[in-house]
């Protein structure tokens, strides 16, 4: 967990909503600049992130906006990680 109630690692957060399957892959992508914050570059996995953040997410071929809605407890089923965040439009 964090110090800060409000807030989750985002490496954690990420693996929580299922956009990498491992803690560990998540922030090998952070670590290689492939994770925006507030459109701010992030290379630090253990950023925290608080619902209403921004994040652009390049990996896997593609880039993702999305924003995020709640931290969650654990890495659940599909239907409960995408209830953590919002898909945005694309350019």
């Amino acid at each position: 967990m964090t110090d800060d109630a409000g807030a989750l690692r985002l490496d954690k957060w990420l693996c929580h909503a299922r956009f990498f399957k491992t803690r560990g892959l998540a922030a090998a992508r952070i670590e290689g600049g492939g994770i925006r914050i507030n459109g701010q570059p992030c290379r630090k996995p253990g950023r925290a992130v608080r619902p209403g953040d921004a994040l652009t997410i390049s990996a896997y071929g593609q880039v993702r906006m999305v924003t995020v809605l709640a931290l969650g407890e654990r890495r659940g089923p599909a239907a409960e990680a995408q209830m953590l965040y919002r898909e945005d439009q694309t350019g």
